[in-house]
């Protein structure tokens, strides 16, 4: 299939800073921004609520089927958080965009996107928000199953030592209290249930850009991956150019 515009999938661990590189990305480019972890996020939340338990995958199919039946769930674009989430109830819309970034609903989202049942619902959600290109997408399996095909990958890392860092300090910021210790627990508790699941285990896609922050700024980071997909529009730009 061939794209005006790329689709820019971007995979890596637990905070990594997926996220804020991918809304920095969208800004720099104007292109559409899809926090896939988000829409994890909300479904675990939306299973604490409704008393589905994290283990359960029937169970979670079901009410993930029924949130994406019902346009239970929306995403809207956000100069601040990258992305707002709102949850539609009989009783109101409430926007759970907050509700959704605790370490609590992070470890319900890397438990919940183990199931097959889960993943199979999402994944259609999340074609149909990538599929016309011209978009940034986060999470952990974009570059292997959700668009394998994207014409720039990249797989972005740091050790775990600076992933927790980087975590606490954003937690901190927004009056968690939390230890380093337990964050660092969290990231690599996290760690190993993304790459060990056996339905899209979180691994580095075929022909992904290795992208390590350990050692880069964040400024240094993003300018790094923005060259890449600059140079991937401008390539495209260059082909549809001889066809004329």
């Amino acid at each position: 299939m061939t794209r005006k515009r790329p689709i820019v999938a971007i995979d890596g661990p637990a905070g990594a800073g997926k996220s804020t590189v991918a809304r920095r990305l969208a800004d720099a480019l104007a292109y559409v921004l899809v926090d896939t972890g988000a829409m994890y996020r909300a479904v675990a939340l939306a299973a604490k609520r409704a008393g589905v338990a994290w283990s359960d995958g029937p169970g979670l199919g079901q009410l993930a089927h029924g949130l994406v039946a019902d346009n239970a769930l929306s995403f809207e674009r956000d100069p601040g958080l990258g992305v707002r989430v709102k949850l539609v109830t009989k009783e109101a819309r409430e926007d759970i965009s907050e509700a959704i970034r605790t370490p609590d609903m992070a470890q319900g989202a890397s438990l919940v996107s183990a199931h097959s049942q889960v993943r199979d619902v999402l994944l259609e959600l999340q074609r149909l928000a990538g599929r016309g290109g011209g978009v940034v997408l986060e999470g952990r399996d974009i570059g292997t199953v959700v668009f394998p095909d994207a014409e720039v990958k990249f797989f972005l890392t740091a050790s775990a030592d600076v992933r927790a860092k980087r975590r606490h300090a954003e937690l901190a910021a927004k009056g968690q209290t939390v230890s380093y210790e337990e964050t660092l627990a969290d990231v690599k508790r996290r760690d190993a249930q993304d790459e060990g699941r056996a339905v899209a285990p979180l691994k580095q896609a075929e022909g992904a850009i290795l992208v390590d922050s350990t050692n880069l700024t964040f400024e240094q980071t993003v300018a790094h991956m923005l060259e890449h997909v600059t140079r991937a529009v401008e390539a495209n730009e260059a082909r549809e150019a001889r066809k004329t």
